[in-house]
């Protein structure tokens, strides 16, 4: 018993994931079909306690379906920030029931959290850092704790900021899965109609990317799919993913 104490001591002290477990992830998946690719890692247990974080948005039936296709008992972690347009969470409750999903976790940023630092409600309008990071950033970090990996449904099209996105990267010492890393929008529109999955209803009234109601706009003709999210601000992330992506080193390297 001793003797397996200290292996389990060992074992929790060690990190979760390292630089090198995700270079030789997106070195044995390079090129893999992705959802080979996610069977492969769910049958293996290579991502030892994992959840999905979907914002819902307008191209999350595509990643939830996949997820859905291989253990609809993934837990899937939806932050509701209190801002969100309302069509979110009806299409949020549509494709949980059209899906199959069992284990969505809703959940919200802490009331006190709020009523410190957000009592007007108004943060979003100057300080929209901040306002993400009360009611974003901090709450799912939380959800997040125990879990060894999360999965994204982050795109390297987006934006010039999620370019050359790679599938596996760090954030912390847990490993972040991007299946749709290199997929393009033209794939996403195939798998949606290939497998009959209901759109995001703001879509179709020009918002391609779907955050909080008071800093999501339409997007131009033109315009990446992000240039919706704080327009008028320098800002094109919530937080949640602030990996800063190096093309140099070979754990971000793109999968084709």
């Amino acid at each position: 018993m001793a003797k397996a104490l200290r292996q389990a001591d060992i074992i929790d002290a060690r990190p979760r994931f390292r630089q090198e477990d995700a270079i030789a992830l997106n070195n044995r998946f390079r090129g893999i079909d992705t959802v080979e690719m996610l069977r492969t890692l769910f049958e293996e247990g290579v991502l030892g306690r994992v959840a999905v974080v979907s914002s819902f948005g307008a191209e999350s039936a595509v990643l939830l379906h996949l997820i859905a296709s291989i253990d609809r008992d993934t837990p899937v972690l939806f932050g509701d920030t209190l801002k969100m347009f309302p069509e979110t969470l009806s299409y949020r409750d549509a494709l949980v029931a059209h899906l199959g999903l069992t284990n969505v976790i809703t959940y919200r940023p802490d009331p006190e959290t709020l009523a410190a630092k957000d009592d007007n409600e108004l943060r979003w309008s100057y300080d929209p850092d901040g306002c993400c990071e009360i009611r974003k950033v901090i709450p799912l970090e939380k959800q997040l704790t125990g879990y060894d990996s999360s999965i994204s449904g982050r795109k390297g099209f987006q934006s010039a900021t999620r370019s050359g996105l790679p599938r596996f990267e760090l954030d912390g010492d847990r490993l972040k899965v991007n299946p749709l890393a290199s997929w393009t929008k033209e794939d996403l529109d195939a798998y949606f109609e290939a497998n009959d999955l209901p759109r995001h209803p703001l879509e179709a009234e020009g918002y391609p990317s779907i955050g909080c109601q008071p800093c999501t706009s339409k997007v131009r003709p033109g315009e990446d799919p992000r240039a919706g999210r704080w327009r008028g601000w320098d800002k094109v992330e919530c937080g949640i993913h602030t990996s800063i992506v190096d093309p140099d080193d070979p754990a971000n390297q793109p999968v084709f």
